[in-house]
């Protein structure tokens, strides 16, 4: 009952709390307006060109991936790894961080991969991709610096009175913001107290973080993470082409919009759905665009992405049992 009880929290809490930012965000907004724009404002062919990007990004994770599997003696098939991916991200829609798991346990089915050593792999994978985010944050703020502390101030989080700061609907926002990151945390703090007391797989998930050390080449390596988050970038930025009242931001407004979105989706919910369009829309208000066309840009570029993320998933779940067909 108790297993159960948790497991039925880890479904809905994500979704709550993203439908609670949801609601917030856009409780005084006229809907009837994103289908129009969507029907008629839409330049598509950007859309379709900015969602080629979305899909490289995963391609080459996976690629990424096989390459730190190599130095533990694990040898899986490229497409394997790729459509894990696209399967892990899919899984994550539901209950959020669980595709980390997910594309392990695929590895292990199809390709006989230690299950622990490919789960350290992707341990490693994530502190490179939260340094290279991190470099890519400084660099940002340092070109921008005035622009971050107006998004805090207009937020609520820098604000001259505790008053002000009770009142503001955007201070209570990015509390929820906290809390979900804090049981997230919660969470895999528990998961790692159980791992402890397995050594064996410890051992084999250590095994799998130091394998980078052991990365064959290291300038593909860094090739790939920077192809990763490059396609990241422009599966953000070019979507500012599809829409008329968009289209004037450049590269440097779109390159503060992804870090901010970047560290929204750091709280778990379903693709970062409330955070992601609240950092999105309060960013693109600080750039001139009135807040009902960038709650309409939110919520279609969004939508698309990540229903981009679901095909991409049912194509995985194809995909691997076929590209596996005669495997014993």
């Amino acid at each position: 009952m108790k297993k159960l009880l948790k497991k039925t929290l880890q479904l809905i809490l994500p979704v709550v709390l993203g439908g609670f930012i949801l609601f917030w965000v856009y409780r005084d907004f006229d809907i009837t307006k994103v289908g129009d724009v969507l029907m008629h404002g839409t330049s598509w062919w950007w859309m379709l060109f900015s969602l080629l990007f979305g899909v490289f990004a995963q391609v080459f994770r996976g690629w990424r991936w096989r390459q730190t599997l190599e130095p533990l003696d694990a040898f899986p098939k490229r497409s394997d790894c790729v459509n894990a991916i696209f399967v892990s991200y899919a899984a994550s829609l539901v209950i959020p961080r669980i595709g980390e798991v997910s594309r392990c346990g695929i590895l292990a089915k199809y390709d006989n991969v230690s299950f622990a050593k490919s789960l350290g792999t992707v341990v490693t994978e994530r502190l490179v991709d939260t340094l290279t985010i991190l470099l890519i944050t400084g660099i940002t703020v340092l070109l921008q610096m005035s622009v971050f502390v107006a998004f805090l101030q207009h937020t609520g989080i820098k604000i001259p009175s505790v008053l002000h700061l009770l009142t503001s609907v955007w201070f209570y926002i990015v509390l929820f913001c906290f809390i979900g990151v804090v049981i997230l945390l919660y969470y895999l703090r528990k998961t790692l107290f159980f791992y402890e007391r397995v050594k064996g797989f410890v051992l084999n998930i250590w095994e799998g973080i130091m394998s980078l050390k052991s990365v064959r080449n290291i300038p593909l390596f860094i090739f790939y993470t920077l192809a990763i988050w490059a396609c990241y970038f422009f599966h953000f930025y070019f979507t500012f082409y599809c829409f008329a009242f968009t289209a004037h931001l450049g590269m440097i407004a779109a390159l503060i919009m992804f870090v901010g979105g970047t560290f929204a989706v750091i709280v778990p919910t379903p693709n970062g759905a409330g955070p992601w369009h609240f950092a999105i829309i309060s960013m693109m208000m600080l750039y001139g665009v009135n807040v009902t066309d960038a709650g309409i840009f939110a919520l279609i570029v969004h939508g698309i992405q990540t229903f981009l993320v679901v095909l991409l998933g049912v194509y995985g779940l194809a995909a691997l049992p076929f590209a596996n067909r005669h495997r014993k």
